[in-house]
Formats: structure tokens, C-alpha cells, sequence
């Protein structure tokens, strides 16, 4: 019935949203904000009518969850980091009937999820950040699901399978076709609080860097047996986004080991405040 046209990795670092601004960052992430048009396009030559978003900066703590409230709209200011992203505004349409299929599909695999659909629950910036671009051009108008990613007490395992959920409702239950992307970064250890301003464009540690640099290659490569086979350890060491939940979730999705298509990075590898970060469109 329906299709899943397009899956990525990709980044939702806040000084995207600073570099649009007057002062000394601007332009700073202009090629992370272009690979976000990049496969917006994509999405749009497609056909897609909906993206989902595996969203590592919305927490849960037990269950998977799905945010398909009818629409979003509001002024997005950062807990988190409120001098990077404040007072954003945005507004989408949400996707009630493809959330409440991949609850229900997820479910019956085992697998527990709940679909919010009346609900007051706002959207993170995992999801906002990458959707501002995507956005950006008026013929894109996406509509938007996002699934709590950041799953803090849940295993790789059982994201992966919620994962193969996923593509089970687009492909058999859902009448449209689907983009999905994982968001969030390589490895997640911010700089130390104090740094100096111009470490928001350093790695926090060497050791990340080198190990970020061998997973990407081993993307390109399309050498997914080994990557799924250090993922855990990768996200321990790495200190992972989210655990890297929405990486399980994304390979969950095609395939997991049995994947083997290699990986097109759209924008290289970048550090940003400490932390590894990528747009990579994974073929389906």
C-alpha cells in the first residue's frame, strides 16, 4: 500500500539556527543547513506527503511513543540551550492516522506504543530543527510525526524492532508515502561548561573524532554487518544522543544487518560544541 521513499541520519545541532542570525556565527552551519534543503528536495521530487522524525531530544522513560497531534504551532525557545534557540517559531500539520498505525502495527509485533493524538505535548528540536529547513521552501509542506528517541531505559534490541514495526504500518496499513529521519548526532559529549567560544566548532575529545570517522566510513562502505555489531558499545564509549535509539530505529527499518546499501553523506562529518554530527541519506 504505501512506501517508504527516503531515510537519513541527520543533524538538528541549535547553532543551525544561530547561523541564520546577525553576529558573528551566521553562516557558520550553512552546509548542514543545505543538506536539510538537499533532502527536502528529494523528499518533494518523491512524493512525499509525510516525514517522521525518531526524535532523541524527546525523553521517555518506559514504552515507545508517538507525537501525531493534528498540527504543531507555536514559539520554540530551548531549555536546553536558550541563548542558541529562542523564540522560533513554527507551525506544521501533524499526521493522526499514519501515528495511530505505527502504534498499533508496533504493538502487535510486541513492541508497546502508544499514539498521542489529542494531546497539548509540543514537539523538541530534534524534530524542529531538521523540519525548519525542510520546510523552508514553500512547496515543501510536510507533514510531521515524531517518536520519542531518547529511550532511557529501553534496549537497542527492542528499538530495532520498533523499528521494523515502522516500515510494516508504512508499507502495509498507511495509503502514502513516508520519509524517515533519524535525528541526532555521532558521538554526544558536549565541551566542558567554560569553554571558550571557539570550541563550538571542536570535537570534545580525539578519540570521538577517530571513532566517528571510522563509522562513517564503514556507511559509505555499506558495511552494516559491523556497524550494528559495535552500535552498543559505540553509544556507551561514544556517549551516544539518546542512547542512540533513533539509529536502531533507523536500521531496525532496513534491515538492520541484512542492510547493504552504502551510505551518501550530504553534508561531511562536522564537530559542533563537542559533539560529532552528519547528514547521511541511507538508500531504501
Amino acid at each position: 500500500m504505501g512506501r517508504l521513499a527516503l531515510a537519513a541520519k541527520v543533524t538538528h545541532v541549535p547553532s543551525m539556527y544561530l547561523s541564520e542570525l546577525p553576529g558573528p556565527h551566521h553562516g557558520c552551519r550553512q552546509p548542514a543547513i543545505d543538506g536539510h534543503f538537499e533532502i527536502g528536495r528529494r523528499c518533494k521530487a518523491l512524493g512525499v506527503d509525510t516525514v517522521v522524525v525518531f526524535d532523541v531530544h524527546w525523553l521517555v522513560n518506559a514504552g515507545y511513543h508517538v507525537n501525531c497531534a493534528p498540527s504543531f504551532k507555536g514559539v520554540y525557545t530551548s531549555n536546553e540551550l536558550p541563548h542558541f534557540i529562542r523564540n522560533m517559531p513554527y507551525d506544521y500539520q501533524g499526521n493522526p492516522e499514519l501515528g495511530r498505525l505505527i502504534a498499533e502495527t508496533a504493538t502487535e509485533d510486541g513492541v508497546f506504543t502508544r499514539a498521542h493524538d489529542a494531546t497539548t505535548l509540543d514537539i523538541e528540536y530534534g524534530t524542529l530543527v531538521p523540519m525548519r529547513y525542510m520546510h523552508m521552501d514553500p512547496a515543501n509542506r510536510f507533514k510531521v510525526v515524531s517518536i520519542a528517541a531518547w529511550c532511557n531505559w529501553h534496549k537497542l534490541e527492542t528499538s530495532r524492532r520498533f523499528g521494523a514495526a515502522l516500515r510494516r504500518a508504512i508499507e502495509q496499513k498507511y495509503d502514502g508515502t513516508v520519509a524517515v529521519l533519524a535525528s541526532g548526532s555521532l558521538s554526544h559529549r558536549f565541551n566542558d561548561d567554560g569553554s571558550p567560544e571557539a570550541s563550538m566548532h571542536e570535537i570534545s575529545d580525539e578519540f570521538f573524532r577517530q571513532v566517528d570517522l571510522r563509522v562513517v566510513d564503514l556507511w559509505e562502505r555499506g558495511d552494516w554487518k559491523t556497524f550494528v555489531r559495535m552500535l552498543p558499545e559505540y553509544a556507551v564509549r561514544c556517549v551516544g544522543e539518546g542512547h542512540m535509539h533513533d539509529t536502531a530505529m533507523l536500521l531496525g527499518m532496513l534491515g538492520w544487518d541484512a542492510y547493504d546499501r552504502p551510505a551518501e553523506v550530504v553534508t561531511p562529518y562536522f564537530a559542533s560544541s563537542g559533539t560529532g554530527q552528519i547528514n547521511a541519506i541511507f538508500p531504501v
